[in-house]
């Protein structure tokens, strides 16, 4: 994405100097930092709402999933999917540790929240360097970036987490071993799935960038279909830090559709593309 945003600068042809658009798009950053900052300044006086709603959640068995695979237990007629408690307990062996992790949370909060500024200050970056036809058949994708990255934090915080948490909390190596999870442990987990996923689910809008510099067809994505597969169950399991096929399976499935949702994109960017062709040779 970087590349073909870098190449349709270096393609506009105007007065600007290279040290002018640095300029601009350091005003653009500048931008993107005071939102952070005020959205992170903002979330540290959220703490108990944070710490105790959010990031230990799926340690509270009435936390929303654990509801859903239960009323899917029942009518499954497996009482395996009801879970009676998480055994976690968390402990702090450093000094300025809950400190630490309570600015780190509000760090990721303000990130979160100033994703879709991001987005929107990179393409009012590049919006200029666009001629109007792209434009137009850009419309919607700061939107679609926004969606599916929210979608997926969502899906990794609702659904990964808490099947994650509940395995590995219930992972026995020995009788004689007992678990003392470190605020460390668990909130640096809590905090990498959701955001893994979330970055993982902008997998059509990588493909849709890469089929419009002509790096992908979709062709190509439909004939290696059976390696994405085994590529997308490695993802799963890279995601998920658990040996459970059932999470993995879980995790696997949004993401094949995701991999079908992306041919599509580059089915529709090549159509578009080849239309294109054909007006101008006409």
């Amino acid at each position: 994405m970087l590349g073909f945003l870098s190449s349709k600068l270096r393609e506009k042809k105007d007065d600007h100097s290279f040290w002018e658009h640095v300029e601009v798009l350091r005003a653009y950053l500048i931008r993107v930092v005071l939102v952070f900052i005020v959205f992170s300044f903002a979330a540290f006086f959220f703490k108990t709402f944070l710490f105790d709603t959010i990031i230990i959640g799926p340690l509270h068995k009435e936390f929303i999933t654990y509801g859903w695979f239960c009323e899917l237990g029942k009518w499954l007629n497996l009482d395996s999917f009801c879970f009676e408690s998480v055994p976690i307990k968390l402990i702090n062996i450093d000094l300025g540790g809950q400190f630490r992790w309570h600015m780190i949370i509000s760090g990721m909060a303000g990130f979160s929240v100033t994703f879709p500024f991001l987005m929107w200050q990179i393409w009012l970056f590049v919006k200029p360097a666009l001629t109007p036809k792209e434009r137009r058949s850009s419309r919607g994708i700061i939107a679609s970036i926004n969606f599916l990255f929210f979608v997926g934090l969502l899906f990794g915080y609702y659904i990964i987490l808490p099947l994650s948490v509940i395995f590995l909390a219930n992972y026995e190596l020995s009788p004689m071993i007992t678990n003392q999870i470190t605020i460390s442990s668990y909130i640096s987990t809590t905090i990498l799935l959701p955001l893994s996923t979330g970055l993982v689910f902008e997998l059509p809008v990588m493909v849709y960038f890469l089929s419009y510099t002509g790096l992908l067809t979709p062709k190509f994505l439909k004939k290696n279909r059976k390696y994405a597969i085994v590529i997308i169950m490695l993802i799963a399991g890279i995601i998920t830090p658990t040996t459970d096929m059932f999470t993995q399976t879980i995790v696997a499935i949004p993401l094949y559709a995701l991999y079908e949702i992306s041919i599509a994109a580059s089915g529709w960017v090549h159509k578009k593309i080849t239309s294109d062709e054909d007006a101008i040779i006409e």
